[in-house]
């Protein structure tokens, strides 16, 4: 396992998604809004380098955020 220590990968968790036009974009403040695909109550997507592993629930406990991993994805090859 020692080897496996030095691997980085980049998880990514997305609340959920939009498309804009930049203009939109590069007019918004601080405290501005973006309307998302998502509801509340929609799972979590987490990606590892970019590929889709799971889905899971946000929570805060503590003042802190946690994603909780619900169900793995299937891979297919």
């Amino acid at each position: 396992m020692g080897t496996l220590d030095n691997i980085e990968v980049d998880i990514t968790v997305e609340l959920g998604a939009t498309t804009m036009p930049i203009h939109h974009l590069l007019r918004m403040g601080r405290g501005a809004v973006i309307e998302l695909d998502a509801g509340e109550n929609d799972p979590l997507c987490i990606y590892a380098n970019g590929t889709l592993i799971a889905h899971g629930e946000v929570s805060v406990e503590d003042g802190h955020l946690r994603v909780q991993i619900s169900n793995k994805t299937s891979r297919h090859r």
